[in-house]
């Protein structure tokens, strides 16, 4: 690599101004307009020796001389039609792509000789003098295309091969380091010939990941320039229209990163420039106060741009796939590639409906989705074979016969030069395209059952061997019996100790495990079983010292206090105290363990993440940043149900007056596919008041099932309840299920026949957990019975939003 620099640094020579070599040189053709004078502008004293210290300089490079032109010229230029490459076509290109440099010319457009003819055409004055161009002008109209000429041609054959430039923005890549060599240079030598000057300061040489054309590209995936999100994140609250459109329009830059753009930006789009009133300097900076929807939107844009938005650049060697959706305001679609790894996404896409367009049937208006996604991303499907999926039935013949409806009809003709299957979907399965085509500015959980932060503690572990318990759960009854002095170990506490009373001495535990009290580890967490998260205290230590910052609340800690340090180590005052995370990879690792792994978080949503970490750490907007990691969790996108309740009144059942007073029960499934272990049913029992679980995975959904769950899971081990809620199938209505509940003096309550909200809360768990579990199982879904007690370990160990207590209490 030193080698080819070298030999090519005459590139780098900037002590003497450059004129590339050219065949001719720019001309300005104004066809038959007469000359047009301007009178200059005055200036102020201060931009006037500013201006004769400018006008000096170009002087003396010659890129200026004196001049007697008349002319004003933009206005009457012929327009040069030379095209300038689309830059989401430069990206594709990029799939197999590893290495990358980024080229940058030194004043490129003063390196462009100007016709001499057509030098008095860029005349303009000063107050003592009249001078021209002898060099291709920045801001003259013709400028951007004619640039792009040059580069152009001096790239010849290499271009879309190996290299691409999007005006003075020249980039090459290479899938491999050795040919990037060649291929570097190849270009340089061609840039030579021209006698091209280039910038050594911003140019990036031979790079994995690199800045271009205001996004980072690195490893086939692609994300927005953090530099350019952090101005817009700094962007103050619009106090005109000019600055509320501005915003709306640098943010609509990356606008297929951000999955339901044009709903979210839509109430700031009234402050578009669109008619010759508002397009008037008097309109545009008249001052304005953003109502709240207004603010909203504004807010939720620069909150989604806090998120990792990232892209996949598409690959021609894997299947492409779209997922649809309409909802009764728009239309949604996501483009996808189906990896190995599952299916990664391209692109999102959203449209708001006319007043029209939402008067059409649904058929029509998911056909539409179709027909929108289809024409969008017409580049990558048209010639391959593609599939649609979405969640609307009648479509599934869509491409296959003629169609009734004489739009749809239409539309199937017009589709005939695609090669496509389309596929149905489960809506529950489509919550990607279906969240784009609806609003998406609620802030709504996936998961129902949030809560109000308190100072209780949820105890999580990852067991030794997936069948055993490892160490019994702590009740709050039982916390606030131990020593005082526990909660002065916070940052070392074992959740597998074996000097803790077991809750229940009939539980078998794995004493080998268990580490003694003299042997605590020093990580956060951590147990000899394994190890949950992947950071010691020393560790932690000096991640806080490597943070600007933390060293400064640590070096002026009497002005904060809300913290405190404890062994060198900066801590949040809380109940428990709690550690303050560094920025960086540790917070979303955190975040990770306490929301994907199945023994500490399950997928569960939103407030229930937050929690757990919580309880145990503390950063700077760490609840804004659990919400956005959620928010982008593919499985949880996949798998969550809607929360949409039909209307009518609702008359819910009278809250029992204590715990074990209302049980109610039912049988889940069956579930595709089985499992290994032959279960394909869930059989579950909840406590109406404190919303405590017990389930179990059983091969079918008999009475004897039913029976046999109902005395070994729940009355040998927890007691006989009061009344038990069922619904009205057979294996609760027989008549081995009657002789039981009355030898065992449990009353036998019935739900209201074909109305399964009776047995709501029962229902709304059904629905969480098929969620957690589908997120947890593997690709086949095989193993969800071996899921089944994590997540049902993890519903009972965190806060529930109805009780604002853990159930497991």
């Amino acid at each position: 690599l030193q080698q080819i620099l070298w030999k090519h640094g005459k590139l780098f020579d900037l002590r003497e101004p450059s004129i590339i070599k050219a065949t001719v040189h720019h001309a300005i053709e104004t066809g038959t307009y007469p000359p047009i004078y301007t009178s200059p502008y005055r200036v102020s004293y201060k931009d006037e020796q500013i201006q004769r210290e400018e006008i000096d300089r170009l002087l003396k490079q010659g890129i200026i001389e004196e001049s007697k032109s008349p002319w004003k010229l933009n206005n009457i230029t012929t327009k040069d039609a030379f095209p300038i490459p689309r830059i989401d076509d430069i990206f594709d290109h990029f799939s197999q792509a590893e290495y990358y440099t980024t080229i940058d010319f030194k004043s490129g457009y003063f390196q462009v000789g100007l016709d001499p003819k057509d030098r008095p055409k860029t005349a303009f004055s000063t107050r003592d003098q009249h001078y021209q161009f002898t060099v291709l002008p920045q801001g003259v109209t013709n400028g951007p295309p004619a640039f792009q000429r040059i580069v152009s041609q001096i790239l010849g054959p290499t271009r879309w091969q190996y290299s691409l430039a999007y005006l003075d923005d020249v980039i090459i890549y290479s899938p491999t380091f050795d040919q990037h060599l060649t291929h570097l240079d190849d270009i340089l030598n061609r840039l030579n010939d021209a006698n091209f000057r280039l910038n050594v300061n911003k140019c990036q040489i031979a790079k994995t990941s690199i800045d271009y054309l205001g996004h980072h590209i690195e490893r086939s995936n692609i994300r927005p320039n953090a530099d350019n999100i952090r101005a817009l994140l700094e962007t103050p609250q619009p106090t005109t229209a000019r600055e509320a459109f501005r915003f709306v329009k640098a943010a609509e830059y990356y606008r297929k990163f951000i999955p339901g753009f044009s709903t979210i930006a839509q109430p700031l789009h009234k402050y578009a420039p669109t008619t010759k009133e508002q397009r008037s300097q008097k309109s545009q900076s008249t001052p304005i106060i953003l109502s709240d929807e207004e603010l909203h939107a504004f807010n939720e844009l620069k909150q989604i741009l806090t998120n990792d938005l990232v892209l996949r650049i598409p690959d021609q060697n894997f299947p492409f796939k779209i997922q649809t959706d309409a909802s009764k305001i728009g239309i949604g679609a996501v483009l996808m590639q189906t990896h190995p790894n599952g299916d990664l996404p391209l692109a999102y896409l959203s449209k708001k409906f006319t007043t029209t367009q939402m008067n059409w049937p649904a058929i029509e208006q998911e056909c539409y989705a179709i027909i929108y996604a289809i024409e969008k991303w017409h580049k990558y499907l048209d010639g391959r074979s593609f599939t649609i999926e979405t969640d609307h039935k009648p479509l599934l013949p869509f491409n296959l016969k003629q169609q009734l409806n004489s739009k749809c009809e239409r539309w199937r003709l017009k589709l005939q030069q695609y090669q496509f299957t389309i596929r149905y979907i489960k809506g529950k399965h489509n919550t990607v395209a279906d969240y784009l085509s609806r609003s998406p500015v609620d802030n709504g959980t996936n998961d129902e059952d949030d809560y109000n932060p308190t100072q209780s503690r949820s105890t999580q572990t990852d067991n030794c061997m997936k069948t055993q318990i490892i160490a019994p759960v702590m009740t709050r009854r039982q916390a606030r019996q131990q020593p005082n002095e526990r909660t002065d170990h916070h940052l070392s506490d074992q959740t597998c100790d074996g000097n803790r009373q077991a809750r229940n001495a009939d539980i078998p535990i794995d004493h080998s495990c268990i580490p003694k009290a003299n042997q605590l580890p020093t990580s956060i967490y951590n147990t000899d079983c394994d190890k949950i998260i992947p950071f010691t205290l020393e560790q932690l230590k000096e991640l806080q010292h490597q943070d600007d910052e933390i060293n400064n609340i640590i070096h002026n800690i009497k002005n904060y206090k809300e913290y405190f340090v404890k062994n060198n180590m900066l801590m949040k005052k809380a109940f428990p105290p709690v550690p303050v995370i560094p920025k960086g990879g540790i917070r979303s690792d955190i975040i990770k363990i306490y929301h994907d792994t199945p023994a500490n978080g399950a997928h569960f949503g939103r407030d229930r993440t937050i929690h757990k970490i919580q309880q145990r750490y503390y950063w700077p907007h760490m609840i804004s940043d659990i919400q956005n990691y959620i928010k982008s969790c593919l499985p949880c996108l996949r798998n969550n149900p809607l929360r949409q309740k039909p209307p009518g009144a609702l008359k819910p059942i009278k809250p029992p007056e204590g715990v074990w007073q209302l049980l109610t029960m039912d049988f889940h499934g069956p579930i595709t596919p089985t499992t290994k272990h032959g279960n394909k049913y869930i059989i579950l029992l909840t406590d109406v008041l404190s919303k405590f679980v017990i389930t179990k995975a059983v091969r079918d959904c008999t009475a004897s099932t039913a029976a046999q769950f109902l005395i070994e899971e729940v009355i040998l081990k927890y007691g006989t309840p009061k009344c038990i809620l069922t619904d009205n199938g057979t294996h609760f209505t027989a008549t081995m299920m009657t002789e039981l509940f009355k030898k065992i003096g449990i009353t036998h309550l019935y739900s209201t026949p074909y109305h399964p909200m009776t047995n709501g809360q029962i229902e709304r768990f059904n629905a969480t957990m098929d969620a957690k579990i589908a997120a947890l199982s593997n690709e086949k879904r095989t193993n969800w019975d071996e899921q089944l007690p994590f997540v049902t370990f993890n519903y009972n160990t965190t806060i529930h939003k109805t009780t604002g207590q853990i159930p497991f209490n």
